[in-house]
C-alpha cells in the first residue's frame, strides 16, 4: 500500500464572502486573502481558495491558522475533504466539461 493514501491526503477549501464597501473593509478582505495565499492556498474560483495537505493532521494545522486570522465581518466557510473526494469533482465552463485540477506531486524527504 502506498504511503500516501488518497483517503489520508487532504484538501482544505476556504470559502468567503467579505464586505468591501468601506476602505477599512476592503483592507481587511485584502489582508485575509493575502494571508491565506501566504499559507499556501491557491485560488480555485473567486473567493474560493484550496490547499493540498499531506495528512489530516496537517489539514487541521491549516484550519487553525485560518481561524486565527478571520476578519471581524463577513462569511467564511472551511471544508476539509479527502483527496479521493476531491478527485470526484466535475468541472465545467458553461456546459462544457473541463479538466480537473492537476495532481499535486508529493515531495518526500528522507
Amino acid at each position: 500500500m502506498s504511503r500516501f493514501s488518497e483517503y489520508r491526503v487532504m484538501w482544505v477549501l476556504v470559502f468567503f464572502d467579505l464586505p468591501t464597501e468601506t476602505k477599512k473593509e476592503r483592507k481587511a478582505a485584502a489582508t485575509f486573502r493575502k494571508e491565506i495565499i501566504g499559507y499556501g492556498f491557491t485560488m480555485f474560483q473567486f473567493s474560493i481558495y484550496i490547499r493540498h495537505c499531506p495528512s489530516f493532521e496537517n489539514a487541521q494545522v491549516q484550519v487553525k491558522r485560518i481561524k486565527k486570522i478571520l476578519p471581524q465581518y463577513g462569511k467564511i466557510g472551511i471544508l476539509t475533504i479527502t483527496d479521493k473526494q476531491f478527485g470526484n469533482i466535475e468541472l465545467f465552463i458553461g456546459k462544457k466539461p473541463t479538466d480537473s485540477p492537476p495532481v499535486v506531486q508529493q515531495l518526500e524527504l528522507f
